[in-house]
């Protein structure tokens, strides 16, 4: 039997170890001031999560998003009921690449901020933090936006359970100050094979999908807007061109006699989208000694 002397001694110093290892450790992150900051990344640092204010938020605004006039305004619809308090949805922008996606979601930011709207962003790997993100803010009087940027799933991940119970499986209900939106180039987030269309099933004439591809719609159909983006054309690839060289303060002439070198530069990139216009704006006004 262990003399009581000699246990109390061990605790002692076990509990003299723990107090200079507490001393050693950084201190809790403290919460941001939201009342000034608008937006914040979800971080994991020495096994905490916090949230890192975002010192300088893009700048873009609805007006510079041009060729997705219908995405634009469902969106901005729903964000409006979201920030008055009214029913709103969760939202998945899917579709091309370089299309406005992310923008659009930026742009809102900037829209609503003064109506009491704020985001987080939280990448992928953090999902799973989604429950512990929504319980620190699910109090706050403002309005917040959880903003997962180019998301998918590869086989065998499991991070998408945890943006399932948050969207809509879980015994708690969701805040009602806390929206998803989220883009990807997946309509259904996830990879879809070939060989799951076997599984599918014939009764009665109609067709059965099969346990996995349901397993993928699931988690798509949790968003309640499902927003669809599409490559632009020649037309409205030279409008978003123009509209950003004119931000950089050239004329209407200047804009004209820049179109071939536009197009040009959007044929080396094999695409002629949103991001690639704002690239070659930026590209030619530096050439042309113009300023931001």
């Amino acid at each position: 039997m262990l003399d009581p002397a000699l246990l109390e001694r061990l605790l002692n110093r076990a509990e003299s170890l723990l107090d200079r290892l507490a001393a050693q450790l950084p201190p809790p992150p403290e919460e941001p001031d939201w009342r000034q900051v608008l937006a914040c990344r979800w971080r994991r640092r020495h096994g905490m999560g916090c949230l890192l204010p975002v010192r300088q938020v893009h700048p873009i605004r609805l007006a510079d998003l041009t060729g997705i006039d219908d995405q634009k305004a469902r969106i901005t619809a729903n964000t409006r009921q979201f920030v008055a308090g009214r029913p709103a949805n969760n939202v998945l922008l899917t579709g091309s690449r370089g299309s406005g996606k992310s923008s659009l979601v930026k742009a809102l930011l900037n829209e609503f901020a003064p109506e009491g709207l704020r985001l987080i962003e939280v990448d992928k790997d953090d999902l799973t933090d989604l429950a512990e993100i929504v319980d620190r803010i699910a109090d706050r009087p403002e309005r917040f936006i959880l903003f997962c940027d180019d998301l998918s799933f590869e086989a065998g991940e499991n991070a998408y359970k945890a943006l399932k119970s948050v969207l809509d499986g879980s015994v708690a209900a969701p805040p009602e100050n806390v929206l998803i939106y989220a883009t990807s180039n997946r309509r259904h987030l996830m990879p879809e094979y070939f060989s799951e269309n076997l599984d599918s099933t014939r009764v009665d004439g109609e067709i059965h999908p099969g346990e996995a591809i349901e397993e993928k719609i699931s988690l798509s159909e949790r968003f309640g807007l499902w927003l669809s983006f599409y490559p632009f054309d020649q037309d409205d690839y030279l409008a978003i061109v123009a509209h950003w060289l004119k931000s950089f303060g050239f004329s209407r002439r200047e804009i004209a006699a820049a179109e071939r070198e536009a197009l040009n530069w959007a044929l080396a990139r094999g695409s002629r989208s949103g991001r690639v216009a704002w690239q070659f704006a930026r590209d030619y006004a530096g050439r042309q000694e113009k300023r931001q």
